[in-house]
């Protein structure tokens, strides 16, 4: 590669002095910069692995399951209170319960399909179409990292350095890493993101139907709606703390959105099972 080899035996014609924050006499700060990747793949396997944003990613799997519990609990607690508005046998409260919750789990679940299969496919056509941009002209790939580098704050030289160290190892994940925040060998699994939508949802689901169904019938309604508000409270309130947000606003956003759902279908129920129409 023509640009590959001038880039390496051109001399060195930029300033070397030192960008503002920039420690060049740091070793270590070089060795962050190279250790995932100067030792070789074997790299992959040491103490030392790339930052890849692996737990990034496990936390927004955390929060999505987390806020799939969430549908779950005031899909199915709508629902159940509404029936037990209307009338205070177990059978219809039952079946009501069960056919929000399974409907529920599986529109989720299908829901997530669809949205990371699609999600998938455009990461694998942006690898693929990376791919051929490195067969098709490397040094025009090459100078263009060498520019991202540059454009993050590394001198000219010290940016094609990085480049030439990534190039060597693997070309593909250094351009997609950099360029497309991309892991060639971590794109989203549709199937792993449905299961889980499926079981958050019906997890979430499992509390206001038993808060409906077990205690005495007169109690059924308030002890429902105390479990259901404690559950969303509670499941707002982590889903904040994993993302770094309130969770005091949260639990009384989500608590107070499922208070009026809550008391919307009740109501409902009640006003048709008094009238007589249900």
């Amino acid at each position: 590669m023509r640009e590959s080899a001038a880039l390496k035996d051109r001399p060195d014609t930029t300033e070397t002095t030192p960008r503002p924050g920039l420690r060049t006499d740091d070793p270590e700060l070089y060795a962050d910069g190279f250790q995932y990747r100067a030792d070789g793949p074997e790299s992959r396997t040491g103490d030392a692995e790339p930052r890849t944003g692996g737990l990034e990613r496990k936390l927004n799997a955390l929060r999505a399951g987390v806020l799939g519990a969430n549908d779950g609990i005031v899909s199915t607690a709508a629902v159940v209170v509404g029936v037990a508005g209307a009338t205070s046998s177990s059978q219809p409260i039952l079946l009501a319960g069960l056919a929000a919750s399974i409907g529920g789990a599986v529109s989720m679940a299908l829901g997530e399909y669809v949205s990371v299969h699609s999600q998938r496919d455009s990461q694998r056509h942006l690898i693929e179409e990376e791919r051929r941009a490195l067969a098709a002209d490397p040094d025009t790939e090459l100078r263009a990292l060498v520019r991202s580098y540059e454009h993050r704050g590394l001198s000219s030289a010290t940016a094609r350095q990085v480049a030439r160290e990534l190039y060597a190892h693997d070309p593909l994940e250094a351009q997609l890493r950099e360029r497309h925040n991309l892991d060639p060998d971590d794109v989203t699994s549709p199937w792993h993101a449905a299961i889980a939508s499926f079981v958050a949802f019906a997890i979430g689901a499992l509390l206001p139907l038993l808060a409906i169904l077990l205690p005495a019938p007169h109690l059924r309604v308030p002890i429902a709606f105390a479990a259901t508000l404690t559950g969303l409270a509670l499941a707002g309130s982590l889903a904040a703390l994993i993302g770094g947000g309130s969770w005091l606003r949260a639990a009384f956003r989500v608590t107070a959105g499922g208070a009026l759902a809550l008391a919307a279908t009740y109501l409902t129920g009640a006003l048709l099972g008094t009238t007589g129409i249900v």
